[in-house]
């Protein structure tokens, strides 16, 4: 079936979640080395929040035009190709920056990112350069497969983008992961079929439960614990965490560091809690290293060797992600919204094959 001649998207002016809108454009045509990607799923993260609330300013290469595609995570199908393109319909998802080769994200790879400051993919087509797609594994759903790119590579890289090339986390070590975002489940997901222990913390106890069905040895809720590294020092017997998922930010960091093994990593990843430390006023240091992504390391999701190399370890363990929630495409600006609201477990997920206008 050829592809309709106008399409709609969710677009954002970076003015608030309840601006989000829904319009109709044309649909695109792939180019030279192009192909036409036909949407499935998209799925969500805090990133995109704070694009669409015009808060993701920290990285001074970005430069956000007026009005964007909202999101930056998919799962589609290929239904067209541009001249000298490979002739396929396999399922594919797109890396969430455009990375033809390397190990590192630049900062021009930042400059290009989806969904801020490159437009799209909560759209129902969407065009990609051919080397921007990865085929993904058979038995996933495009749901899940939807949240691989960005969470899940983003965990694969804070646990294994420091060692040698080819080893990975192992049973030996030990992983916190703060919250359960996303990112902190895909890591909780990695470590547990790589055979390491997991510590997570969160302040709700059923979401706890959660994760120990998920394979966490050691679940702190750190409203009842506020002295969580104590708790993380004496499950460790004292040697501390081997690898931190630092998502918290200004709250958090200086406990993770009161709790990291010796010669551990901290990666940091987000900031939760805050981005000013409320004892200086000073700019996180989990926002400083984001900022230029330096070590202590800063994670800024990964190249498309480390996805495939992720998707190898994801097909072999039979991993598949948590999906907390599916919204309708027409329930994007909903959607934002309840991930930005903190109620969901893992990913939340924008359902776009399907839906009628």
């Amino acid at each position: 079936m050829a592809p309709p001649q106008r399409i709609r998207q969710w677009l954002t002016g970076q003015d608030g979640l309840d601006k989000l809108r829904l319009e109709e454009t044309d649909c695109p045509a792939p180019g030279q080395d192009e192909v036409l990607v036909e949407v499935h799923a998209v799925s969500l993260n805090y990133r995109d929040t704070e694009v669409a609330m015009g808060l993701y300013n920290h990285h001074k290469s970005v430069e956000h035009p007026p009005t964007i595609v909202s999101c930056s995570d998919m799962c589609g199908v290929v239904v067209a190709v541009g001249p000298y393109s490979n002739n396929t319909t396999d399922p594919y998802k797109n890396p969430a920056f455009q990375l033809n080769a390397g190990d590192r994200v630049q900062a021009s790879d930042v400059a290009n990112g989806f969904g801020g400051p490159a437009p799209r993919v909560l759209t129902q087509y969407r065009v990609f350069p051919t080397y921007n797609v990865v085929k993904i594994p058979d038995y996933l759903t495009a749901e899940e497969a939807s949240c691989l790119p960005i969470a899940a590579l983003t965990a694969w890289m804070s646990l294994n983008s420091m060692r040698p090339a080819g080893e990975i986390i192992g049973p030996k070590e030990t992983v916190l992961c703060q919250g359960t975002g996303g990112v902190s489940v895909a890591a909780l997901q990695i470590a547990s079929a790589a055979g390491a222990s997991a510590i997570v913390t969160s302040s709700s106890d059923s979401k706890l439960q959660r994760a120990e069905k998920l394979g966490a040895q050691t679940l702190i809720n750190y409203n009842s614990a506020p002295d969580w590294e104590a708790t993380v020092l004496k499950a460790t017997a004292d040697a501390g965490a081997d690898v931190f998922l630092e998502v918290g930010g200004a709250k958090t960091l200086r406990k993770s560091f009161d709790c990291v093994k010796f010669g551990g990593l901290i990666a940091c990843i987000g900031y939760l809690s805050g981005k000013i430390d409320e004892d200086t006023d000073r700019t996180n240091t989990n926002l400083l290293c984001l900022k230029r992504n330096v070590t202590l390391k800063g994670i800024l999701n990964g190249p498309r060797n480390r996805l495939e190399e992720m998707l190898r370890f994801y097909q072999e363990k039979e991993i598949r992600p948590v999906v907390d929630r599916v919204f309708k495409f027409e329930e994007g600006r909903a959607a934002l919204q309840y991930l930005y609201s903190g109620g969901h477990f893992s990913k939340v997920v924008i359902k776009v094959k399907g839906w009628m206008p």
